[in-house]
């Protein structure tokens, strides 16, 4: 009885020890088909508008990937730096200064990649993506439901 109850828990413990997995979440940087249909959807994207949306969103994380990779690291070293017996404070600002570069920098890539993609739809495609992204799943507003301090 001791060793079902024990590899009971021990094979849901590894189910839930992968939550990226699981159906409908967002993996880091790479929305997952699911999450994008409903625009897809919305938008009537003709196929050689959804060829040019996947090259370029290719085209854009292979750009940032190497970024990513330098901020991962830089904000490792950031850690170390940070516990250090003897932190050098000199150093940890120009490890500050590198991951803010790192961050503008993918910030810059993703919004030319927003404007290139937004630039291949339509006038109505564009209206219909704007209204989108001012909306949360459910089709409310983005505050809506969200806690927040009391008006007097």
């Amino acid at each position: 009885m001791i060793m079902v109850g024990l590899s009971t828990v021990l094979t849901a413990q590894t189910q839930e020890s992968k939550p990226a997995l699981k159906k409908g979440l967002k993996v880091k940087g790479m929305p997952l088909p699911q999450q994008q249909r409903p625009l897809l959807h919305l938008l009537n994207l003709t196929d050689v508008q959804k060829e040019a949306f996947k090259k370029s969103t290719l085209d854009m994380h292979k750009k940032m990937q190497p970024l990513r990779n330098e901020l991962g690291e830089a904000e490792a070293r950031q850690k170390t730096l940070m516990t250090a017996a003897k932190p050098e404070l000199k150093a940890i600002h120009k490890n500050i200064e590198r991951i803010g570069e790192l961050k503008v920098e993918i910030a810059k890539i993703a919004a030319a990649q927003r404007l290139e993609m937004r630039s291949l739809l339509t006038d109505e495609q564009r209206m219909k993506l704007d209204l989108f992204k001012g909306r949360d799943n459910n089709g409310r507003g983005r505050m809506a439901g969200r806690p927040g301090r009391q008006m007097r």
